[in-house]
């Protein structure tokens, strides 16, 4: 385990998901309302829109001292100058991406398979943490395995050394579960995008989490 950093509540951004608002706006609310970290995904623009789209976010969250992540694309995250990068499982590999990104950057791995031995064998990496992901359905990642479950949370937590990342169908009424069942983060996707108000929806959820952290702390 590197990374000590804020993983919280972690934003992971969709602007078709944004009610016809800019994501620019969507994010700086977010962070307003307690985001800790950001993460780019776009699946479908060129690679020049990615990277410019990454400046813009960069113009807000550096001056914050918010990481800025790039999904997927290691190349879109040295133009931009992000902190780090989000690998899915057929991505860069992770030692290719720390080689080009340096000791410094924040990699993440998504862990989408509820098969053990698998997310196991990122226990020998350096990484900064692991998405579990879905933890329950959801309609923003459609190429997924069977959602972990809480249970399935429960048994990885047990097993794995890294922060934990949780990512699916999280929203304010099972975010407290989330982190009972293991999760040292939350990453939300439409639960603050399609809010009606992204930095209350932010603050909400940020509520929750710094809730459950107070609570451990009394219970140790």
């Amino acid at each position: 385990m590197r990374s000590r950093r804020d993983f919280g509540l972690y934003l992971v951004t969709d602007r078709e998901l944004c009610l016809g608002r800019r994501l620019e706006e969507v994010v700086e609310l977010a962070v307003r309302g307690g985001v800790s970290l950001v993460q780019l995904r776009e699946k479908s623009c060129s690679t020049r829109e990615y990277i410019e789209i990454g400046r813009r976010l960069q113009k807000i969250l550096k001056p914050q001292g918010i990481p800025l992540i790039i999904n997927d694309r290691v190349d879109v995250a040295l133009a931009v100058g992000a902190d780090g990068v989000h690998l899915g499982q057929a991505d860069m590999a992770y030692q290719d991406a720390r080689r080009l990104l340096g000791r410094r950057a924040i990699i993440g791995i998504s862990a989408e398979t509820m098969d053990m031995d698998q997310a196991e064998d990122v226990e020998t990496l350096d990484i900064d943490y692991l998405a579990v992901s879905p933890i329950f359905p959801t309609p923003t990642k459609t190429n997924t395995k069977a959602p972990w479950g809480l249970e399935g949370l429960r048994r990885l937590r047990q097993r794995s050394r890294h922060i934990l990342v949780g990512i699916g169908g999280i929203n304010p009424s099972n975010a407290a579960e989330v982190l009972e069942a293991g999760a040292d983060g939350l990453a939300v996707v439409s639960a603050i995008c399609s809010a009606p108000d992204p930095g209350n929806a932010s603050r909400r959820l940020r509520e929750i989490i710094d809730c459950y952290g107070r609570e451990k702390m009394r219970t140790r």
